[in-house]
């Protein structure tokens, strides 16, 4: 087993200090685009962000023994730790990241983890260390075919560490704008911006790892606008800064669904695997309904 740096744990100092940077820009400079910090809601991010590593010495351990057993018994080629393969892996990474990013918008099973990073009504730094505590022990599922293709556990686990590492910068309203060829490849502040709205044009747009191509080529993206205001949180926010109530309401409401009320054993499952905001009495509003809604509100303006 190769012997990487766990390069999250090294990059905490970087965090503490890049936020720090952020609090006196937002304090002291004073951007008039940026809203800054509030102290229960960053504190809130940051237990969150702890509980996160403290829960991912567990469930790195299941996501190893899952990759390792794909990549010991059935992978296809065996793909060698080198350069190239590296870059090989920076791409599927990215794309499996992707299809993760995009599933825990579009099923409930997923969004109750990934609700958690959701959660704040506020955009900062902190907010990229309010982290889930139940993702990591079922989320891996997305990365199982890359073993399978015969990339080594070991540098899958780097790989994701790096994604994750590029993730932090992109939370701050600090940045408006990267160049034009930057923000036309590369997942920037106002894309991820937008990812974090809960205005119905932004609602599941943006699912971006690091690069942005795949929402472009897969027609999820939507560019930050400028007569729209990014307003940040969910379409039904929680207003809690209790960590134990941050990580676990979702699984609570999704749970309290599916199994109470009278309902058939198919819209009980449903309840797991169909988008938030679905009803099985037909009431509920998806994304794309709230979107479509207000795309003729604005047609009739």
């Amino acid at each position: 087993m190769p012997n990487f740096p766990n390069i999250i744990l090294y990059a905490i100092p970087f965090f503490v200090l890049a936020m720090l940077l952020e609090l006196y820009a937002t304090t002291k400079v004073q951007l008039k685009h940026v809203k800054g910090y509030e102290t229960k809601d960053a504190l809130a991010s940051i237990a969150m962000g702890l509980g996160n590593v403290i829960l991912g010495f567990a469930s790195k351990i299941l996501v190893l023994l899952a990759l390792t057993w794909v990549y010991e018994n059935f992978r296809f080629f065996t793909i060698p730790i080198t350069w190239w393969a590296f870059v090989l892996l920076f791409f599927a990474d990215d794309l499996a990241y992707y299809w993760f990013h995009r599933i825990s918008h579009e099923c409930r099973l997923f969004w109750a983890s990934h609700v958690v990073h959701h959660s704040s009504q506020h955009y900062n730094l902190s907010t990229a260390l309010r982290q889930t505590w139940s993702g990591g022990f079922y989320s891996f599922v997305f990365w199982l075919w890359l073993p399978l293709l015969g990339f080594h556990p070991a540098m899958i686990l780097l790989q994701m560490s790096i994604s994750l590492l590029y993730q932090f910068w992109i939370h701050t309203e600090a940045i408006e704008k990267m160049p034009r060829w930057f923000e036309a490849i590369f997942n920037t502040p106002s894309h991820h911006r937008v990812h974090h709205g809960s205005n119905p044009i932004y609602l599941d747009r943006n699912h971006a790892g690091i690069l942005i191509i795949w929402d472009k080529l897969f027609g999820t993206f939507q560019p930050e606008l400028d007569d729209e205001k990014v307003k940040y949180g969910l379409v039904s926010n929680i207003n809690t800064y209790n960590p134990v109530k941050i990580a676990f309401i979702e699984w609570w409401n999704m749970l309290k669904d599916t199994f109470t009320g009278k309902k058939s054993f198919k819209d009980r499952f449903l309840y797991l695997i169909k988008p938030p905001g679905w009803r099985h009495d037909g009431k509920g509003k998806l994304s794309n309904d709230l979107r479509k809604e207000w795309l003729n509100s604005k047609k009739r303006s």
